[in-house]
């Protein structure tokens, strides 16, 4: 019976040691809320900087109602429209972080994105801009309104994937969590849209 115990208590430290690996339950930890913006693509006008389409409007309501009861220590955005307006629909203190834009790109005759710049330069500012916010936040929660290709390729690199292998696309609002301490950075959610649902 003692073995058994003993085999218990040594499972639960174990499992103990992994969270604590993975920032779970641990004192000082940045919560980073990246979220990418609402729609701007519905019935979306020519031009580069395009503001929330209706549909986005009401998606980023439906995230301000699920972020306001967390009262974050912060609200940072890209200084497109389209990310502002999404970030102003959570608070009237918005910081603009440049950043935080989008991949450079071009559209092709054919109708696909050309992506300009590299994914290294995207991670590095982005990482730049993410590690300064935790820096100045530790231990709070802070709100950081990007774009999608901006997004994925910053957490392609914390989960040490080769760029273009994470094969998802985060949706308008939807959120991604990073949790930072020190130097340490690790992906806690991918993609939650649950404010939508």
């Amino acid at each position: 019976m003692l073995a058994v115990g003993a085999g218990a208590e040594r499972m639960t430290q174990a499992m103990r040691s992994l969270e604590a690996l993975f920032l779970i339950g641990i004192e000082g930890v940045t919560e980073i809320w990246l979220v990418r913006h609402g729609d701007c693509y519905e019935s979306m006008s020519d031009g580069d900087d395009p503001p929330l389409s209706p549909l986005g409007r009401k998606q980023a309501a439906r995230l301000a109602e699920r972020v306001r009861r967390l009262n974050p220590a912060a609200v940072y955005a890209s200084p497109y429209r389209r990310a502002l307006e999404t970030a102003r629909a959570i608070s009237d203190d918005v910081n603009v972080e440049p950043r935080l834009v989008e991949m450079a790109m071009d559209l092709t005759d054919e109708g696909m994105l050309d992506f300009k710049e590299a994914p290294a330069a995207v991670v590095e500012r982005m990482s730049a801009a993410l590690n300064q916010m935790a820096e100045e936040h530790p231990g709070q929660r802070v709100i950081v309104v990007s774009h999608g290709a901006a997004i994925v390729n910053y957490l392609t690199d914390l989960l040490r994937l080769e760029p273009g292998q994470l094969r998802l696309l985060p949706y308008y609002t939807s959120v991604s969590i990073v949790k930072a301490l020190g130097d340490r950075r690790v992906v806690a959610g991918f993609g939650d849209v649950s404010h939508l649902e």
